[in-house]
């Protein structure tokens, strides 16, 4: 799920950026910082939407002489739910079941959670289904439901599944 969410960080800059462009200096500096990167809670920071003006006065670190600005923005971030159901992208296929990518969510699904009419070949490298019509081989768009998540310092991970109705592959 998608969220506008405000934040803040402190950033660091160093003297010889201090002219007229400094607006424009922390702008570039907080979306190279944060975009892309895991906000704890708060999930991951797909980007930066608006920065709240006005900047604030920096403080200066005595030990490395850099201003510290201590700045406040609305981020648009990506933070899944358990029983959430989304669209990914295969990674890798095991006789364990595959993972997949849903942006920067890693997903594992395991063969239990798969549906029962689902074998493992070893040889494609991918779980068939005894009709043939659903395969879930590497780089196959899958529609998955959270069942359970792992918050880490740094990342996020799930595990989903794939066997409830119009769950599965998608063209």
């Amino acid at each position: 799920m998608f969220f506008l969410v405000d934040l803040e960080r402190r950033i660091h800059m160093p003297p010889r950026q201090f002219n007229a462009k400094l607006t424009d200096s922390l702008t570039q500096r907080l979306m190279q910082e944060v975009e892309g990167s895991f906000a704890g809670r708060h999930g991951f920071v797909v980007m930066v939407v608006h920065l709240h003006e006005p900047i604030p006065h920096g403080e200066l670190d005595h030990t490395t002489g850099f201003a510290v600005f201590p700045l406040k923005y609305k981020a648009l971030v990506f933070r899944p739910f358990k029983g959430e159901v989304l669209d990914s992208v295969v990674d890798k296929v095991t006789q364990h079941g595959f993972f997949a990518d849903a942006g920067p969510l890693k997903i594992f699904v395991s063969h239990h959670l798969l549906p029962p009419d689902m074998g493992y070949d070893a040889q494609a490298e991918c779980w068939r289904s005894v009709d043939g019509n659903d395969l879930i081989a590497r780089d196959a768009s899958v529609r998955l439901r959270i069942l359970g998540l792992k918050i880490e310092a740094t990342e996020i991970s799930a595990t989903g599944s794939v066997r409830d109705d119009y769950l599965g592959t998608v063209e």
